[in-house]
């Protein structure tokens, strides 16, 4: 007896292909550019977006394991982009932030991001992409 499932037509497998497909668009652009790894690109990214974070704050936003955020800070404070310190309220805890050299590669990386995602809304449409958003956007409430 055939069953109804239908893989290709499962949302959350539709929604894994199309955003596999979407980032491996963006991750040939960091990782031609500077050589970066996805998680390097999401911690750089992250710091980049919110400013000075925990590893733990970076993990929460990039929903990163934290042995791979560990090894793309790491590598993120290798090249000099990433600076430790200790917090001002709590000298156990250290916070990371960017380097000038980090927010010019970040500065560089969301340029090419913007126009990358106007590839994406040319391809299909001002209106079809704010309906996708939001309708991705709602997930959130689940």
């Amino acid at each position: 007896m055939k069953s109804e499932f239908d893989l290709h037509s499962f949302l959350p497998f539709l929604m894994h292909h199309a955003s596999e497909k979407l980032s491996l668009g963006f991750r040939d652009i960091y990782r031609d550019r500077y050589r970066m790894t996805r998680s390097e690109w999401r911690v750089l990214a992250t710091l980049g977006q919110y400013g000075a974070l925990t590893a733990t704050e970076i993990m929460t936003h990039t929903g990163l394991h934290k042995t791979k955020v560990s090894r793309a800070v790491f590598s993120i404070e290798k090249r000099r982009w990433l600076k430790r310190f200790q917090d001002e309220n709590d000298r156990r805890v250290h916070r990371l932030d960017l380097t000038a050299q980090g927010k010019s590669a970040f500065t560089s990386l969301c340029e090419a991001g913007v126009a990358y995602d106007r590839k994406v809304r040319d391809f299909l449409g001002e209106d079809e992409f704010k309906r996708l958003s939001d309708l991705l956007k709602r997930f959130n409430d689940l």
